[in-house]
């Protein structure tokens, strides 16, 4: 070992480590800045991997996510108030939050193996992977949508809002298409349920004039 890093080392455990484990004061001070050092940086790790750049910095999400979501109203709007990739995908409570990004571990791996990396398999497991979102947000009474929407504070005489508030229906239950694509067989399949049940067309498209007339 270099003679100078050696020396080094004696300095430190001299007059750094003997004298602080000497003091107890000064091992709690350590400690504390420790632990402080420790949250910033956790922190600042979660807010960085929490922001649209860190989202579509991959290939898979830049090429298939991000052009369906600027052609949506969460991206331009006449309000000039965007929702981004994690105000719609990641819940603002701590806690949630941090088992969302435990759980996005996941994604890590999936990446690595290449399971979406072209277009083609993106299009395949396009339903598998949306039925992922959907059902999280079915389990959380959509939390995320919740990060800015709230059906009881909204002046609205929307009545499929009005029915989901008395039957609580959560925000995803109709709103499964509002920034990107739905898979073509997701479509097919919920119009064939919905004319089974019987299910009115303003359930879903309540902005529609000529249905609203019927209601």
């Amino acid at each position: 070992m270099d003679k100078r890093v050696t020396q080094l080392i004696s300095f430190i455990r001299k007059n750094i480590v003997l004298k602080t484990t000497q003091n107890p004061i000064s091992v709690f001070v350590v400690i504390f800045s420790c632990g402080i050092l420790f949250w910033g940086a956790f922190n600042w790790s979660l807010e960085l991997t929490n922001t649209e750049t860190f989202c579509v910095s991959c290939h898979e999400m830049r090429d298939n996510i991000l052009p369906e979501y600027k052609k949506s109203v969460h991206f331009l709007n006449a309000s000039g108030v965007r929702a981004t990739c994690p105000d719609c995908h990641v819940p603002k409570n701590w806690f949630d939050k941090v088992v969302r990004k435990v759980g996005a571990t996941n994604e890590l791996m999936h990446k690595v193996i290449g399971s979406i990396n072209t277009r083609e398999k993106f299009i395949e497991k396009r339903l598998t992977l949306a039925g992922y979102v959907w059902e999280a947000m079915e389990s959380n009474d959509s939390l995320e949508c919740r990060n800015c929407h709230e059906l009881t504070y909204m002046r609205t005489n929307n009545k499929a809002h009005t029915r989901a508030v008395e039957t609580s229906m959560t925000c995803i239950d109709c709103h499964k298409g509002i920034a990107h694509e739905l898979p073509a067989e997701f479509i097919e399949s919920e119009h064939s349920r919905y004319e089974r049940e019987n299910t009115h067309c303003g359930n879903c498209h309540a902005g529609l004039a000529h249905l609203q007339e019927d209601w």
